[in-house]
């Protein structure tokens, strides 16, 4: 096999094309996250709190030259992106069917008791 057929074979697998569409719709969902925190989040939940420090921007938010407000931004995107996958994954099991398997027959040391068993009962 060629090294062309062997990268065909490797590139069409579905598992590279799911990975690769998983990554590019990983990175528009990370845009959003980041549009909510930055555009919804921080003004809703943090506009208080910065207005009381004297700051209009999360990432004004420094120490010693130390911008910790950028982690914070960072934390919060973390932790929103968790819970909605989280709620993403919980959704997405309640809507997998559920495979029963049927019981297994006895096995054939099961079956040659029974064989016995019913042998022995009709003496």
């Amino acid at each position: 096999m060629s090294l062309i057929d062997e990268f065909k074979s490797f590139a069409f697998k579905g598992n590279v094309i799911d990975l690769a569409v998983g990554v590019i719709i990983g990175g528009a969902f990370g845009t959003i996250v980041n549009s909510f925190v930055e555009d919804v989040i921080t003004p809703a939940a943090l506009n208080p709190a910065l207005k009381t420090a004297n700051l209009e921007n999360i990432s004004q938010l420094t120490w010693n030259g130390i911008k910790y407000g950028n982690f914070l931004s960072a934390v919060i995107s973390f932790f929103i992106i968790a819970v909605v996958l989280f709620a993403v994954v919980k959704a997405a099991n309640k809507f997998k069917k559920e495979k029963v398997e049927a019981p297994a027959g006895p096995s054939s040391t099961d079956a040659l008791l029974m064989e016995i068993r019913d042998e022995l009962r009709k003496k």
